[in-house]
């Protein structure tokens, strides 16, 4: 018989305005097992492991840990327990050691001082043990993504947690990477770890998974072995309906005449003293999606800023947009020229939380003639586009004047896309588009972009999802230390491990190969 370490009894969670974030969930978690948590955003993953880990208490329900019923008043007191947590975004400090963002909190003393060859000591062993191959002096700003989230695991395992929490811990990693990753998520497992196992990427679930648990508007919808289920019957389970997957069949094949929506020609920037970018050179046809993939801090971020005019930033070469030169032009003045971005920051950049959907839903063509009379805004008019966008883009809201800070991750991506559609792009800047959110938002993201292509605006997709990038693009350029490293002028011949040795640096095209990616 499997021990069970972990068990959760009718846990339910009711937030004072009335939302119920969980109701009645029943679950139990055997020891050494890998266990994953699938659902949609908003489906209730994120408090239930917020309840674990000690962030939140049960409105009602009981959880049991090691035999004990559990009343955590904070997450130390998860930790002290034996519960680690590894959070979606980092939560490093970049310009310490390893060793200091291990030991933070947990410092070995030398009398009143930190005893720091003795931490060294520990962090070392620690790491050595798991083989995760780390120098625990080295700064976390010099690691790649995929050793910061060895990090945030050996962080877990000093305090010797016995069973861990990963989030969305493959969100930014490459194949290649995220391969390395399980193999050491199989190590922990040997040695008597049990892994919670939190994504929304159901192939690695598939993958990794002893069990699997799914949560729908709240409510557990069962837990599964891992081979009672198909890729089919899973996605059914999260989102009630099945998945169309094949998105190739979406796509037309209009003629428009090879007219180019952008031509990014040369174009080199410093960012902090330092080359981000060098001689970045590549189009955008109308009527195609051109794929960038690359890991994370590549120059995928200084790329768009440049292109939108979003930041001001002195870089050399050419951005045109629609045959026209866009030196010196703000982001109003190349939204002007038919340009439309979703930025990858929603809440930072795409959406006003405290404002209403309706506000939002104009923000970026508030002055044009339907909205703006000139002197005022025609709120009757603002009202039925809001309210037509939220029933085509199926937004989840009682209201178009609910605030937008309030939606569910895939509801304000809808509100974003919705906007930025209603523009009637002849050019999209689509930044990590789907990030964060559930499946079945994002099926209908993927929809729409095609739908985009399809009427004829050229798509710059920016992906750190090696699917997406694959599933949506009819091209695809590699990033890799400011540079295009690869081109595939068919993203039907793409394979995903070849794809994530260019993204890796381990492989790089020639200057002729990569010069398709203009010309073609």
């Amino acid at each position: 018989m499997a021990e069970t370490i972990l068990k959760l009894d009718k846990v339910t969670k009711v937030y004072p305005n009335g939302t119920v974030a969980n109701r009645d969930i029943n679950m139990e978690f055997e020891k050494g097992e890998i266990h994953s948590i699938v659902g949609e955003n908003g489906a209730g993953k994120s408090t239930l492991m917020k309840m674990i880990f000690g962030i939140e208490a049960p409105s009602s329900g009981t959880i049991t840990y090691k035999g004990q019923e559990t009343h955590f008043a904070s997450s130390m007191d998860a930790i002290k327990a034996g519960i680690g947590m590894v959070h979606q975004h980092f939560m490093l400090i970049p310009s310490f050691s390893i060793v200091d963002n291990i030991i933070l909190g947990d410092e070995p003393k030398n009398g009143i001082f930190i005893d720091r060859k003795e931490a060294t000591r520990k962090t070392q062993e620690v790491s050595d043990k798991y083989n995760f191959e780390l120098d625990v002096t080295a700064k976390v700003s010099t690691l790649s993504v995929a050793k910061r989230q060895k990090v945030e695991i050996l962080k877990t395992l000093y305090r010797e947690a016995e069973l861990i929490i990963l989030d969305e811990p493959t969100s930014v990693l490459t194949p290649q990477e995220t391969e390395q990753l399980f193999v050491q998520l199989r190590s922990l497992q040997a040695q008597g770890h049990t892994i919670l196992f939190i994504s929304h990427k159901l192939e690695e679930v598939k993958k990794i998974s002893d069990r699997i648990s799914v949560i729908r508007n709240g409510v557990s919808k069962g837990t599964y072995r891992n081979d009672e289920l198909t890729m089919e019957q899973l996605t059914n389970l999260i989102i009630g309906r099945d998945l169309e997957n094949d998105l190739d069949e979406f796509k037309t094949n209009e003629d428009f005449h090879n007219e180019k929506a952008l031509i990014v020609e040369n174009l080199s920037m410093e960012r902090n003293g330092k080359p981000a970018l060098n001689n970045v050179s590549f189009a955008v046809k109308k009527g195609e999606i051109l794929g960038i993939a690359g890991v994370e801090g590549n120059g995928q971020v200084d790329l768009v800023r440049c292109i939108t005019g979003l930041e001001k930033i002195k870089y050399d070469g050419k951005i045109i947009i629609n045959n026209t030169d866009t030196t010196g032009m703000n982001i109003k003045a190349r939204r002007d020229l038919k340009m439309a971005y979703i930025p990858e920051d929603r809440m930072g950049d795409g959406t006003a939380g405290k404002l209403p959907i309706s506000d939002n839903i104009i923000s970026t063509y508030y002055t044009r003639d339907d909205v703006n009379s000139g002197m005022f805004m025609d709120g009757k008019a603002i009202d039925r586009i809001s309210n037509d966008l939220i029933e085509t883009f199926a937004v989840k809201t009682s209201s178009n004047k609910t605030a937008v800070g309030s939606l569910s991750g895939g509801n304000i991506q809808k509100v974003v896309v919705a906007r930025e559609y209603n523009t009637k792009p002849t050019f999209m800047i689509a930044e990590q588009p789907t990030h964060g959110i559930d499946i079945g938002s994002a099926e209908f993201v993927h929809h729409k972009l095609i739908e985009m292509r399809n009427a004829g605006a050229g798509i710059l997709l920016v992906s750190a999802d090696l699917n997406e990038v694959i599933d949506l693009s009819d091209r695809v350029i590699v990033m890799f230390d400011g540079e295009i490293a690869g081109y595939f002028p068919d993203a039907n011949d793409i394979n995903e491990s070849n794809l994530g040795m260019y993204m890796l640096g381990a492989k790089k095209q020639t200057a002729e190969e990569i010069g398709g990616a203009l010309n073609d």
